[in-house]
C-alpha cells in the first residue's frame, strides 16, 4: 500500500530525465544552426550594404530550400525510435542510411534546379539591380552544400532515433566555430569577397556532414548493418516523408500570408511583424525542443510495445509544454521593454508591436501544447493526420488573414489570427492524442 501510490510519481521523474537529457542538447543544437546565418551577415555586413542586402536575399531562398526538406530528419527520426524500441539496433541503423541516401539523392537534384535558375530565383524575391549579382553569386556557390546540409538533418533525424541529442550538438558548435573562422578568412585573408563567405558554408557544412557520416558508419559497422542504398528502403523513406512535406508547405503558406497581409497595412506594420516574428521563432526553439524529444521518445516505446508508456510519456511532455509555455509567455511581458528597442527606435513600429507582442507571450502555453503534440504524433508516425490537419488549418486561415486589410485591426489582428491558427492546430492534435489511433505498437508503423 505504500508503494502504490510512489509508482506514477517514479514514473514521472524517468519522463523528465528523459525530456531533460534529450530535450537541452536539442536546443543548443537548434539554437547554433541559425548562427550560421547572423555570423555571415555580420562578416559580409562590412563589405557594404549591396553585398548584405544579395546575402539576405540568398539566404531567404536557401533556408527556404532546406526547410521544405526538414521531413528528413522527423521521418528517420520516428522510423529509427521505433526499430530502436524493438531492440533491432541494426535495422534501426538500415534504416537511418535510406534516409541519407534520400538525403543525397535530393541535394542533387536542388542543385539541379537551383544552379541554371539562381538568376531568376534572385529577381523573383524582388533584389535590386545592385544587389542581384551578389545575391546570384552567394546562392549558386552555396547550392553546392545543399546535399551536405540535408545529410546533417538526416544523421541528425538517425541520432535523435538513437536517443542522442548530444552529438548534433556538438557538431552544430563545431560548425558554427568553423564557419566563422573560414568566413573571416576566406572573405577578407583571400580578399573573395561574398563569395569567400559562400565558400566557407559549403566547406563548414561538408565538414559538419562528414562527421555525422562517420558516426553513422562506425554504428553500422558495430552492428553489422548494410551501406549500400538500398531502392526499397529509400522509397519508403520518400514516401513517410510526403505527409510531413505536405504539413511543412501548409506552415511555411501561414508564415507568409501573415507577412503579406503585414506588408499591405504599411511600413510601421511590416516592420513591427518582423520583429514580432523574430521573437515568435526563437521561442519555437525551446518548445521544438521538447518536440524532438517527443518523437524519440515515443518513437521507442512504441517500437517497445508499451503503448501504456507512450500515453504517460505524452501527458507529461503536454505538461510540459504548457509549463514551458507559461514560462516564455512571462519572460515576454516581463522583457518587452527592453526587447524592442533592440531592434527599432521608432515610437511608431514600437506601438504597433506592443498590442501584438501582448498576444504573442499570450499564446505560448497554447504553442506549448501544439509543438509537444506536433512531436508526439510525428514520434507515432502519424504523418497523414498530421498534413489533412495542417491542411485544413491552413484553409481556415487564409480567408481570416486576408480579410483584415478590409476590416481593420492592423498587426494585431494579424496576430490574432496567428493565434486562432494556433488554437485550431491545438485542437485537431488534441483530438488525435485523445483518441488513441496514433498508439500502433510495433517496429513499424
Amino acid at each position: 500500500m505504500t508503494q502504490a501510490p510512489a509508482r506514477p510519481r517514479t514514473a514521472r521523474r524517468q519522463h523528465d530525465r528523459e525530456i531533460v537529457m534529450l530535450a537541452v542538447p536539442a536546443f543548443g543544437a537548434l539554437v547554433a544552426e541559425p548562427l550560421f546565418v547572423m555570423a555571415d551577415s555580420a562578416i559580409v555586413g562590412h563589405l557594404g550594404t549591396a553585398q548584405l542586402a544579395g546575402l539576405g536575399v540568398a539566404s531567404a531562398l536557401l533556408t527556404t530550400a532546406v526547410s521544405v526538406f526538414v521531413f528528413l530528419a522527423y521521418a528517420t527520426t520516428a522510423a529509427v525510435a521505433r526499430r530502436v524500441g524493438a531492440g533491432d539496433l541494426q535495422a534501426a541503423i538500415r534504416q537511418g542510411m535510406d534516409g541519407i541516401w534520400l538525403a543525397l539523392l535530393l541535394g542533387a537534384a536542388v542543385i539541379a534546379v537551383v544552379l541554371p535558375t539562381a538568376p531568376s530565383l534572385v529577381e523573383l524575391f524582388g533584389a535590386s539591380d545592385t544587389a542581384a549579382p551578389y545575391a546570384t553569386t552567394y546562392l549558386r556557390i552555396s547550392a553546392l552544400g545543399i546535399p551536405a546540409m540535408l545529410v546533417v538533418l538526416a544523421s541528425t533525424g538517425v541520432l535523435r532515433g538513437l536517443q542522442d541529442t548530444r552529438t548534433p550538438l556538438y557538431v552544430a558548435i563545431a560548425g558554427f566555430v568553423a564557419n566563422a573562422v573560414l568566413n573571416v578568412g576566406l572573405v577578407y585573408g583571400a580578399d573573395l569577397g561574398i563569395a569567400g563567405s559562400a565558400w566557407g558554408t559549403v566547406i563548414a557544412q561538408c565538414g559538419m556532414a562528414a562527421v555525422y557520416l562517420l558516426v553513422v558508419i562506425r554504428g553500422a559497422r558495430r552492428h553489422g548493418a548494410s551501406l549500400r542504398p538500398d531502392a526499397a528502403g529509400i522509397r519508403a523513406s520518400a514516401q513517410a516523408g510526403v505527409p510531413l512535406l505536405v504539413r511543412t508547405l501548409s506552415l511555411r503558406a501561414i508564415l507568409m500570408i501573415a507577412t503579406a497581409v503585414a506588408a499591405r497595412l504599411g511600413d510601421a506594420d511590416i516592420a513591427a511583424h518582423q520583429i514580432i516574428l523574430s521573437l515568435w521563432s526563437l521561442l519555437a526553439f525551446a518548445l521544438d525542443a521538447i518536440a524532438i524529444a517527443g518523437q524519440a521518445i515515443i518513437g521507442r516505446y512504441l517500437g517497445a510495445g508499451d503503448a501504456q508508456g507512450a500515453r504517460a510519456a505524452c501527458r507529461r511532455m503536454v505538461e510540459w509544454g504548457v509549463a514551458v509555455g507559461v514560462v516564455l509567455g512571462l519572460l515576454v511581458v516581463v522583457t518587452r521593454p527592453a526587447f524592442l528597442p533592440l531592434f527599432t527606435g521608432d515610437s511608431a513600429v514600437k506601438d504597433t508591436a506592443l498590442p501584438a507582442l501582448l498576444i504573442v507571450a499570450a499564446s505560448q502555453p497554447i504553442c506549448g501544447v501544439v509543438f509537444v503534440l506536433d512531436g508526439v504524433l510525428m514520434g507515432a508516425g502519424d504523418g497523414p493526420y498530421l498534413a489533412w490537419a495542417m491542411l485544413a488549418t491552413l484553409a481556415v486561415f487564409t480567408p481570416v488573414a486576408l480579410l483584415i486589410p478590409t476590416f481593420g485591426g492592423g498587426l494585431t489582428a494579424v496576430w490574432a489570427a496567428m493565434t486562432l491558427m494556433m488554437t485550431m492546430r491545438m485542437l485537431t492534435l488534441w483530438l488525435r492524442a485523445r483518441s488513441g489511433r496514433w498508439v500502433v505498437t510495433g517496429a513499424t508503423r
